[in-house]
């Protein structure tokens, strides 16, 4: 039902009913009103390289009201000192219990109109300080439709407001002197959907203010508008249109190179880390020849090594459409001017006619590439598939860290009995890897409801947590290949005391802890004692890996891993280094 334009009925990450893993491909509808693929399954079809179409009639997601909840006072102010310098102008903040903070800090100007499928202009310097006090706009995108009552609980989506003109950052820092590690987030949704404030999680007071880093969010081009190929169709001065999306964000970590030292950052101690298709974009820019140099550590996390297309896919994408659209094949101002529903919609069908029908199943998952909305091969921006095919050499001496969750296909309005989700696998993977697969996690975990083993492995094409497992493993396999810049693995398990634990250790669940939120994030963790505790633990973890490149702190050793033992570290209440963790299970399905 709809209340005040909001669905009741959600899912883990805004599914609808009929997500975009249960659509039969084959028969993918042509209009955008018929089709509906969800935010959750943006990192799948982004690491599957395939459409993350939009859905139909959108829906707002509630707004966080929780704009500053953390575990101090809450003091705040607009001081002076809260001013400071970029190369195009001053930007005015806000101070809040000892951390500066500034929102939407240009890094680009418009992308809209005439600047459609262009690399990012810098912006137009200002003379007056820029008011940098609140969250700026998206990318335009299909909102988060709710398919239960429970998830939207637990996750608190913030939509926000759309807008051609995102390219914004966001800084949170202690001091505007000094020279502290900078973090930086990019955000998930595959490259289709999400924010940088779509979670309460990403706030990054916390980690200013307990970790000694500088924190930045980036916003950037999405979907149609920053994985089109219009090369075809506009000429020469869109010969990068096809992967804009990507490069928007070494447009905002060369502004982080410039400019962060203003903010008491250090240009040479960059880290970025992303979270689902977040952790796809951090594997693409580790091989891009243009990030090379802007950041020096990286963290993929329940992402990356997508399976991405070719650019010739993508032209062909582009050639359909524009037929579809009636337009002539040089028509680029018609498609400048065109509303973006439209465009998305004629995109969309267009790669249903392209794409063969078939299962998606998670990051690394083998077969074809699909095309849409993803970054494509196109031989000069990006020339590999990174972390898919290889580990790229551009990138070899930078450390990374590469994890999961365990409950990775959390999804709440899903409750199957044990013989319910049997026959789920059994669909999947036939009937001796089913009986295997439910034999090995509920031997693993016979304190864990049977809607919960579930969430690590379904049956149901799409996020898996075995699957995951097999693409962290095989991702920092390629990267200690390489002999170089060592891979640190490791695997989210803490279960939330939330709805009687059911939920489990869900897609996003550790960005609650690694940017110490358990506060502003309570809905989710409880913010009991044992989860601030790992909160601080994790959170120093990534901070002292972004200072040192070294992810280990006090009272906790974290070693490389390595592909004869798998070593990884299991956060957790009790954390601790153990060797290959799911290992029996995952190799059921690999086998």
């Amino acid at each position: 039902m709809l209340h005040g334009g909001r669905s009741d009925s959600f899912t883990p990450d805004g599914a609808a009913h009929q997500t975009a893993l249960e659509i039969n491909w084959s028969s993918m509808p042509r209009s955008l009103n018929a089709m509906i693929i969800s935010r959750r399954n943006a990192l799948l079809l982004a690491a599957t390289a395939s459409v993350g179409a939009a859905s139909g009639p959108s829906v707002l997601a509630s707004d966080s009201v929780k704009t500053g909840a953390h575990q101090e006072s809450g003091d705040c102010s607009t001081p002076r000192s809260a001013v400071a310098k970029t190369h195009y102008g001053k930007v005015r903040g806000f101070l809040v219990d000892g951390v500066f903070t500034f929102k939407s800090v240009p890094y680009g100007q418009s992308t809209g109109g005439e600047n459609r499928w262009l690399p990012a202009k810098p912006p137009a310097p200002w003379t007056d300080e820029y008011p940098a006090l609140v969250y700026g706009a998206n990318c335009p995108q299909t909102l988060h439709p709710w398919t239960s009552i429970e998830q939207t609980f637990l996750f608190d989506w913030d939509d926000g407001w759309q807008s051609e003109d995102m390219l914004k950052l966001n800084i949170w820092t202690s001091s505007l002197s000094g020279k502290r590690p900078v973090m930086v987030y990019l955000h998930g949704g595959g490259f289709s959907f999400g924010s940088a404030y779509e979670l309460p999680s990403h706030d990054g007071a916390q980690m200013a203010r307990h970790h000694d880093v500088v924190q930045v969010s980036v916003n950037h081009r999405l979907n149609i508008l920053g994985f089109l190929d219009v090369s075809e169709v506009g000429g020469g001065a869109y010969e990068d249109s096809v992967n804009v999306g990507m490069t928007d964000l070494v447009a905002a970590l060369r502004w982080v190179h410039d400019n962060i030292e203003n903010f008491g950052g250090d240009p040479d101690r960059v880290m970025i880390y992303g979270q689902s298709g977040g952790g796809s974009k951090v594997t693409t820019l580790m091989g891009m020849p243009s990030a090379s140099g802007l950041f020096h550590r990286a963290s993929a996390q329940s992402g990356g090594g997508g399976n991405i297309p070719t650019r010739e896919q993508q032209r062909e994408l582009t050639r359909v459409m524009m037929k579809d659209l009636g337009l002539a094949s040089n028509d680029i101002e018609s498609l400048q001017k065109m509303e973006w529903s439209k465009l998305m919609a004629a995109g969309n069908a267009a790669a249903g006619k392209i794409n063969p029908p078939g299962a998606f199943m998670g990051p690394g998952a083998a077969g074809k590439p699909r095309v849409g909305w993803s970054p494509c091969v196109d031989g000069k921006v990006i020339n590999m598939r990174s972390f898919f095919d290889a580990a790229p050499e551009v990138s070899k001496h930078v450390p990374m860290l590469i994890g999961s969750v365990s409950e990775e296909g959390n999804q709440m309005s899903s409750r199957p009995t044990e013989q319910e989700w049997h026959a789920n696998l059994v669909k999947m993977y036939g009937e001796e890897k089913a009986t295997a697969i439910v034999a090995a996690l509920k031997k693993a975990y016979p304190g864990k409801k049977i809607q919960t083993l579930s969430y690590i492995c379904s049956g149901r094409p799409g996020l898996n947590g075995l699957s995951m497992r097999n693409n962290v493993v095989k991702m920092a396999k390629l990267k200690h290949d390489l002999q170089a810049g060592p891979a640190y693995t490791y695997y989210f398990t803490w279960q939330t005391p939330i709805l009687d634990g059911v939920p489990g250790a869900w897609h996003t669940a550790e960005l609650q802890f690694c940017f110490d939120n358990t506060k502003r994030c309570e809905q989710g963790t409880g913010n009991t004692p044992e989860a601030q505790a790992l909160a601080k633990k994790m959170a120093s973890s990534w901070a002292a890996f972004a200072a040192t490149g070294k992810p280990s702190v006090q009272g906790l050793s974290w070693e490389p891993t390595d592909p004869e033992t798998n070593k990884t570290l299991l956060w957790d209440n009790d954390s601790q280094m153990v060797n290959d963790p799911e290992g029996e299970a995952r190799k059921i399905i690999l086998s």
